[in-house]
């Protein structure tokens, strides 16, 4: 039987849970997530949109465009997250890596952590069956244990093409944590057949891909980073919050916009009671700390 919307994340207003308090009493965990993606040059045909709308393929210039990322944008990015002392959770589409090896030998230097953003980015799961969505996923998760010998830790669908089999399919895969919601800035449990998967709270608003198709640049992004900062900061003295940077190479790592993003990390990391952490190590606190906070959830009627 599918679990609903509503019976995967019982409500409860943000202000009633019980406490959270994070390592060393910080107030905000802050995980920058570079999303490091591949695109195929001629994808397969899919049965949603078009992923390069401009036809006949190949698209040379969306191609062309994400291909930036790749060759140049990511070094751009990587330099500012070692300057701040950051470790990136990689949205990680994990045929990068094969395609890469440069790209993993760097990420895994830096025991960067993986959260994984299927194999392509232009093979989306809309429509899939369970049975084609099951094999998928332990397709990445094998591929990633090839690579890494390590488990896949997080789950983040394919341009966020998700079905409303995925948090069972990726609890029953064994992933701990997922980011398909962004419904909270707490992390939670979702429900699914195969006990609790808890979500660390990803964001579509922090996000250079979003604001780039408004046509909102760096500047305008930098002060959004910050004014989200101030709220979550001085709420966190309450209850600790988290908050997520969403990047992508191929836009944030232009030279006209990464200097942006390093003033925004300077911004942050000018603070006390900041805990610069990785996705993983967000859902591997809460699971080990968040007890009550768990209990609250996974014991409500939906």
């Amino acid at each position: 039987m599918t679990i609903i919307n509503a019976d995967r994340a019982p409500y409860s207003p943000i202000t009633t849970r019980p406490k959270l308090t994070l390592p060393n009493g910080a107030r905000v965990a802050l995980w920058v997530v570079p999303n490091i993606e591949h695109y195929e040059y001629l994808p397969l045909p899919q049965r949603a949109r078009n992923p390069w709308p401009r036809t006949p393929h190949p698209d040379v210039i969306g191609y062309g465009s994400r291909d930036y990322g790749n060759r140049v944008g990511v070094w751009r990015m990587i330099d500012v997250l070692d300057k701040h002392g950051i470790k990136g959770t990689v949205s990680l589409n994990m045929s990068n890596y094969v395609h890469y090896p440069e790209i993993f030998r760097a990420c895994e230097e830096r025991d960067w952590s993986i959260l994984c953003h299927g194999l392509y980015n232009t093979r989306y799961h809309w429509y899939y069956s369970e049975d084609e969505e099951r094999a998928a996923i332990a397709e990445c998760v094998d591929l990633h244990g090839e690579l890494t010998g390590r488990m896949l830790p997080g789950w983040f669908s394919p341009a966020v093409s998700f079905t409303l089999n995925t948090p069972d399919l990726v609890a029953e895969a064994g992933i701990k944590y997922y980011c398909d919601w962004y419904h909270d800035e707490q992390p939670l449990p979702l429900r699914t057949k195969h006990g609790p998967l808890i979500t660390v709270p990803y964001t579509m608003d922090l996000n250079d891909s979003v604001l780039s198709l408004k046509q909102y640049e760096g500047e305008e992004f930098v002060q959004m980073i910050k004014d989200t900062f101030d709220t979550l900061y001085a709420e966190g003295a309450e209850s600790a919050r988290v908050m997520c940077i969403a990047l992508h190479p191929y836009i944030m790592g232009q030279p006209h916009r990464i200097a942006h993003l390093d003033a925004a990390l300077d911004y942050i990391l000018s603070h006390d009671g900041v805990w610069k952490a990785t996705g993983e190590e967000i859902a591997d606190w809460y699971l080990e700390n968040g007890g009550d906070h768990m209990a609250a959830h996974t014991g409500k009627e939906g």
